[in-house]
């Protein structure tokens, strides 16, 4: 029964960590750990000429439109949408605040540029961090424009920049920034960004203005383009969701795979009233968010070759000639600070994924963050939470390493026992359990409250993982980074010898080959921490450290001096 209980554990174990490592790679579509795919080049950039495949303009309010797609290359031919008369010339337009600095495309009117101004890039730390990209390696544009009617105005249409301001003023907390399109189809479009001081949210106004003697019915679309590359530098030892998302009050946070669009196999809540459509990535997203009560249509889809979109339509009252509609907007570009999220619209904050155990990585989350604006440094935050953990689980623990402790006294009975009765399997279980009985040992005991406390370490280790504070962030001396491996590797090779340390205290098995597996199970585990977080690999040690303290205190006030049982491999 020794044994059962070690194997028992052991497997807990092996499949706790066998889950956050291995089953995140398949959940998000990727290949084996230690054998990734290569992935495919970017696409290349869109090219300077209006050209491309325009939304089709007489999809239905209810229906996706077959090929909403980015720009196409220089010499395209003419295409749905894209005005007949004189365009003015196409340009990029820059504008910043205090945290973004945008570039905007006048075909469109689309962003496709977005550097944030508070978040470096780890790869280059003299650069701030790029989000949204239109590159030779990298395709992430958020763009717009109006469907419906032959000829309206869309993301191709070359538009004009009004005049004005291009940096946020000393003084003033709004910045605007106007496109306006020439007539097209009788619709002339007018859109206007609104930039916000210390904000990640844009709002997006499109006015569409009816010049001509019908009237018009138009639908707009809001849609974020993203190729299905891997992010840069991402580890193949662990890795997070990278993909398109949406929220509906019904359906809640629904994850679509890239994989599931190429196959035309992506399952969502195709209509709603509330919620948004988002492309989310490890630490940052971006989102088009819609008012409540608001109908839309919902799509994702491939609209060329490792290039998808996800978006929303939705449909204006009729404009009477003469007369204009306006339509508003928000589209988020930022880092997933949960409570901004939370401020912004009910359920974005899921962007911030904690997978199935969401219950309790929510309020661990909330215990981290008040742990920080006290201890200011997300280090010794993170020492903190593990210790009112290990204080909030120590009666559970006290009864396992009680148990640890009592099968620890006996461990020399045991072994001679199962010397002299080798050869009787059947009289030697027995007389195991009659030991147990009269030592009122459960042999089981130290497992059920390790169990408990799976789920909620795990939950924090989601947490760490996931949070965009840990990245950039100090904790002492060399590490500079708690979202990066140890530089120095000085991190892991201490939670190695914890662990290993932790593992001499237990009583060694009985039997010669499950005492060599109780070895080598640390070991092959500590591996994969050399390339953790080294945020995530403090949180190990400071958890095996204060077990391995309790453990020895239990130990020595029930008479069971610990000692070191150091394994025997001959």
């Amino acid at each position: 029964m020794n044994d059962i209980r070690r194997t028992i554990l052991w497997v807990i174990l092996g499949f706790s960590l066998v889950m956050l490592w291995d089953k995140w790679q398949i959940h998000n579509g990727r290949q084996a750990t230690f054998f990734p795919t290569p992935t495919a080049t970017a696409p290349a950039a869109a090219s300077s000429a209006p050209g491309g495949t325009a939304p089709a303009a007489s999809a239905p309010a209810s229906t996706v439109p077959t090929a909403v797609a980015t720009a196409a290359p220089a010499g395209a031919g003419q295409v749905p949408g894209t005005p007949t008369a004189p365009a003015p010339a196409r340009e990029r337009v820059e504008v910043s605040t205090d945290v973004l600095k945008l570039s905007f495309d006048t075909a469109g009117g689309s962003l496709v540029r977005a550097e944030l101004l508070k978040n470096v890039d780890l790869h280059d730390p003299s650069r701030h961090f790029v989000l949204l990209d239109e590159s030779a390696e990298r395709v992430y544009l958020a763009q717009t424009g109006l469907i419906g009617a032959p000829g309206l105005p869309n993301h191709t249409t070359v538009m004009a920049a009004t005049p004005g301001p291009r940096q946020l003023a000393d003084g003033s907390n709004t910045l605007e920034v106007r496109f306006e399109s020439p007539e097209s189809g009788g619709v002339k479009l007018v859109k206007t960004y609104t930039l916000t001081r210390g904000s990640y949210a844009i709002g997006v106004k499109h006015e569409v203005v009816n010049a001509g003697s019908a009237p018009v019915t138009a639908q707009v679309y809001l849609q974020l383009v993203r190729d299905g590359n891997k992010l840069p530098g991402e580890s193949s030892f662990y890795s997070t969701f990278t993909g398109p998302a949406i929220y509906t009050e019904a359906k809640k946070y629904q994850k679509v795979e890239f994989k599931d669009i190429e196959k035309n196999d992506a399952k969502f809540e195709k209509q709603a009233t509330n919620g948004y459509v988002a492309m989310v990535q490890h630490y940052f997203a971006s989102a088009w968010l819609l008012g409540d009560g608001i109908e839309r249509d919902i799509f994702a889809r491939k609209i060329s070759n490792n290039l998808y979109a996800v978006g929303m339509i939705s449909t204006l009252p009729a404009v009477a000639p003469g007369a204009s509609q306006v339509a508003e907007s928000r589209l988020f570009v930022g880092p997933q600070e949960e409570k901004m999220l939370e401020s912004l619209t009910p359920g974005l904050e899921l962007v911030k994924d904690y997978g199935w155990l969401t219950i309790l990585a929510k309020p661990l989350y909330w215990l981290l963050d008040k742990l920080h604006s006290v201890l200011q440094n997300w280090g010794w935050s993170i020492v903190a939470l593990v210790v009112l953990l290990k204080l909030a689980f120590y009666w559970l623990n006290a009864k396992a390493y009680a148990s640890m402790a009592k099968m620890k006294a006996v461990n020399p009975r045991i072994q001679e026992m199962r010397e002299r009765l080798k050869d009787k399997p059947q009289e030697m279980q027995q007389a195991m359990m009659k030991m147990y009985k009269e030592e009122k040992i459960n042999p089981l005991g130290g497992c059920l409250p390790i169990m408990i406390q799976i789920p909620v370490f795990i939950a924090l280790y989601w947490v760490l993982l996931s949070s965009v504070e840990m990245r950039g962030a100090p904790w002492i001396g060399w590490i500079k980074d708690l979202s990066a491996p140890d530089p120095w590797y000085l991190l892991p090779v201490i939670m190695t010898m914890t662990t290993m340390l932790q593992t001499a205290l237990n009583p060694a098995p009985p039997d010669p080959m499950q005492a060599k597996l109780m070895w080598f199970m640390p070991l092959a585990f500590s591996v994969m921490f050399f390339f953790f977080p080294s945020g995530l690999v403090l949180y190990w040690i400071t958890n095996n450290i204060l077990s391995i303290v309790q453990q020895w205190v239990i130990n020595t006030r029930m008479g069971v001096p610990p000692q070191f049982n150091l394994p025997k491999f001959r």
